[in-house]
């Protein structure tokens, strides 16, 4: 026995002492009330209520915390134990005489409390003493341990309790306090059967502590997104983190931020006041950076847990030893290179005093115990390309050629071709180089100006000869049922293929059977969602009857439909994105007064910030009838991203949030800046089966005008959508001049006599409320 508490005297002794923790002093005046020390609501993340470490090591069979009561069943073999450690308490100065809680446990069971002491509370080596309790009830009870039972115990410097040799069966232990010998206190002093033993007194030196699986690092940020970073203003804690304003970038890439400074630049990433004592011993990450390259790191903490005037800590890299040369290289910021720092409330780090030389972080994350670790991102996702083939076809219809480039105005066919950005297109010598800077922008060959009847090619292939990157999507769109570019929305829809997926060196064929349109209605082909660094240069783009005989087709991997407006005769659809909780109930007043449902696309990354309070505003809205549905997790242009995986994380984790948060699900999601392409397409089809695209057909553009000096533009751009017919609305409640025309905009579209509704509504869902 003895030999199993000095092992275990050890290891709670080091938990408390780590990173300087026992320095910190629970000191006051004479005590007037109990001093909690763990009333077992923070159990899950091994914190008591001193801010200390509490932990079985998973000694127990089982071991659970509820309210503020811990449960657990020790094993038959008598291994098991459970301890509480926290900065030194000095009980006899301050006037604590007993260590009380109320315990149920078997009837006549017995158990032993160690106390682990110092000479001093700055000392490190520590002493344990011993008590055995005995005679259990079988009923609850209240026990009442004097320190004075703990012979020889030294009472100035108290550090830690442990409770050990159970009894067999099932324990539910209550919250654990001192008891003040002045005060009241909350806790109990009935009699209890209680007995000494002789047991022994252990001694020893505490040190840093190796990790037993009870402590996982603590991840800051693993630089998953873009968007998360440099639009919502998040880190992976989602917490705020940015830079000063001044950067001349910011760059998210492969879970990697590469930070470019200018004079006077920093960059900080906040915690949740994060109680490090007895737990992390520092923050790692992976840095590279130029010979050279120097900066400063602040350690910020403060003792109401906020970042309003907070305490700074800071050392530089020269300080710290680090030097760079060019090269990725794990570092280590440990909290005992900074002198003072209150482990038990940070709150942020800022990274700053740039000597203007660009630096790139790896995933930063606080570390468990003494020895430096960096954070292991969990396995990337990876989407296998598509293996399933599909038998060559053959066209009744002549082949005809569509584009040669030959001009920068008009196609082969006579009609109109041209991109979304021009700077990006150069012609030449019958070639077009295509290198756009942004995934939203495409380029557009038409087959007609009005409405080509392509269903005779349905056995036919779209072939493009190109050189360069195959990293695109090519899109066949279809007209509107008028044929008419007047009225909205046109092109009424597209379906899209991946390029690479369909591309050899130098060829890309796609049967036109792969894009899922009415084939009577086509009205051009567009190339888009361009991500490759390459340049992607085309010869020509023309329609084939048939393929060569090497060539081998994939099988059409399945997207979702990509909706512009309302499928339900004469209705129209409010379609909501995301708003600012302050202007939320004028916008629910607005739309109950008006008496109309309308549907609201969320952000999951911003649902789960507690300080938006966007959950309780989508909760009510729902509860008023309305739908809520996804809108990505971090708000970032989909197609546009580096990979798959990037697309799959977007999309599970806002289908997370939404369904923990508000406890739903849905089919329905609007892409931010309506930015869609093949993958993405894709990506949602196989995690949401049924899923549907929801862009639109009539924009309030309050995004170009909510914030100018001419806001009332917001109203003659949804007027002249209305007026060609579009029925399907986005826009944001992010600015008052755009809240304010609400009532406006909805009395406008009840004077064409269409009827308003939910999204899913005007879908004709079958699921959706009946009207």
């Amino acid at each position: 026995m003895s030999s199993r508490r000095t092992k275990l005297g050890k290891l709670i002794s080091a938990w408390a002492g780590v990173f300087g923790g026992n320095s910190g002093v629970k000191s006051q005046s004479k005590c007037t009330s109990s001093l909690s020390i763990d009333n077992y609501s923070q159990w899950s993340s091994n914190a008591n209520s001193l801010g200390g470490w509490t932990s079985d090591d998973g000694s127990m069979s089982s071991i659970s915390a509820s309210g503020s009561s811990l449960s657990f069943t020790p094993k038959t073999d008598g291994s098991s134990y459970f301890y509480t450690t926290f900065d030194c308490v000095q009980a006899s100065t301050d006037g604590y005489e007993a260590i009380t809680f109320p315990i149920k446990g078997p009837a006549g069971g017995s158990f032993s409390l160690e106390i682990q002491t110092s000479t001093s509370c700055a000392a490190t080596a520590y002493t344990s003493h011993y008590f055995q309790v005995s005679g259990l009830t079988g009923s609850s009870q209240t026990i009442t341990v004097p320190l004075s039972s703990f012979s020889g115990a030294s009472l100035g410097a108290v550090k830690a309790f442990s409770w050990a040799d159970f009894s067999t069966g099932s324990y539910q232990l209550g919250a654990t306090s001192f008891k003040c010998k002045n005060g009241s206190g909350s806790s109990s002093t009935s009699a209890v059967s209680t007995s000494t033993t002789a047991t022994p007194t252990t001694t020893g030196t505490t040190s840093a502590p190796t990790a037993t699986g009870t402590c996982a690092p603590l991840l800051i940020d693993d630089w998953a997104s873009q968007s998360r970073l440099t639009f919502l203003y998040y880190n992976a804690m989602l917490q705020p983190s940015s830079d000063d304003g001044t950067m001349t970038s910011i760059a998210v890439l492969n879970n990697q931020v590469t930070l470019t400074p200018a004079s006077g630049s920093y960059f900080y990433s906040q915690f949740d006041c994060i109680s490090a004592t007895s737990k992390y011993g520092g923050i790692g990450l992976k840095i590279k950076a130029a010979a050279g390259t120097t900066f400063s790191i602040d350690i910020q903490t403060n003792a109401d847990c906020t970042t309003t005037n907070p305490v700074s800590n800071v050392q530089t890299t020269t300080e710290l030893g680090w030097t760079f040369d060019g090269t990725e290289k794990a570092y280590y910021i440990p909290f005992t290179k900074f002198s003072g720092l209150n482990t038990g409330k940070l709150v942020a780090i800022v990274f700053q005093e740039y000597n203007n030389k660009a630096v790139t972080f790896g995933p930063m994350a606080f570390y468990c115990g003494s020895t430096g670790s960096q954070y292991v991102l969990p396995p990337a996702t990876t989407v296998a390309a598509p293996t399933a083939t599909v038998p060559a076809t053959s066209a009744t219809a002549s082949a005809f050629v569509i584009d040669q480039f030959a001009s920068s105005s008009s196609n082969a066919l006579g009609y109109w071709h041209g991109g979304d950005d021009d700077t990006g297109l150069s012609y030449s010598g019958g070639k077009l180089s295509i290198k756009f800077t942004d995934s939203d922008y495409a380029f557009y060959t038409q087959l007609t100006d009005s409405c080509r009847d392509m269903t005779t090619y349905n056995n036919g292939y779209l072939h493009i000869a190109y050189t360069g990157s195959n990293k695109f999507t090519i899109a066949l769109q279809q007209h509107n049922a008028g044929c008419d570019e007047t009225i909205a929305p046109y092109p009424e829809t597209w379906d899209t293929v991946y390029a690479s997926h369909y591309s050899t060196a130098t060829d890309i064929y796609v049967p036109i059977a792969h894009f899922n349109i009415v084939k009577s209605r086509v009205i051009g082909v567009a190339l888009k969602g361009f991500t490759g660094a390459d340049a992607t240069v085309l010869s020509k783009i023309e329609i084939v009857k048939t393929i060569p005989a090497a060539v081998i087709i994939p099988a059409k991997i399945p997207t979702s439909p990509l909706v512009f407006a309302c499928k339900r005769p004469n209705s129209l659809a409010f379609a909501i994105d995301d708003g600012s909780p302050e202007y939320a109930q004028e916008v629910m007043s607005v739309i109950k007064s008006e008496g109309i449902k309308v549907t609201f696309f969320t952000v999951g990354a911003a649902l789960l910030d507690e300080g938006t309070n966007l959950t309780n505003v989508y909760k009510e809205m729902m509860a008023q009838g309305h739908q809520v549905a996804l809108h990505s997790y971090t708000h970032p242009k989909m197609e546009g991203l580096p990979a798959e995986s990037d697309i799959d994380w977007e999309i599970t984790n806002d289908i997370n949030a939404v369904q923990k948060t508000l406890g739903i699900t849905s089919k329905y999601f609007r892409p931010p800046f309506g930015n869609e392409g093949s993958r993405f397409r894709e990506r949602l089809a196989a995690l949401i089966p049924g899923s549907q695209l929801i862009n639109w057909s009539i924009d309030v553009q309050d995004w170009m005008w909510g914030t100018s000096d001419t806001p009332e533009k917001q109203l003659d751009a949804f007027k002249a959508d209305l007026a060609k017919g579009g029925n399907l609305v986005v826009m944001h409640y992010l600015y008052p001049s755009t809240v304010g025309y609400l009532r406006e905009f909805i009395q406008l579209a009840k004077a064409t006599g269409k009827t308003l509704m939910r999204v899913d509504q005007c879908m004709e869902d079958p699921d959706a409320p009946a009207l």
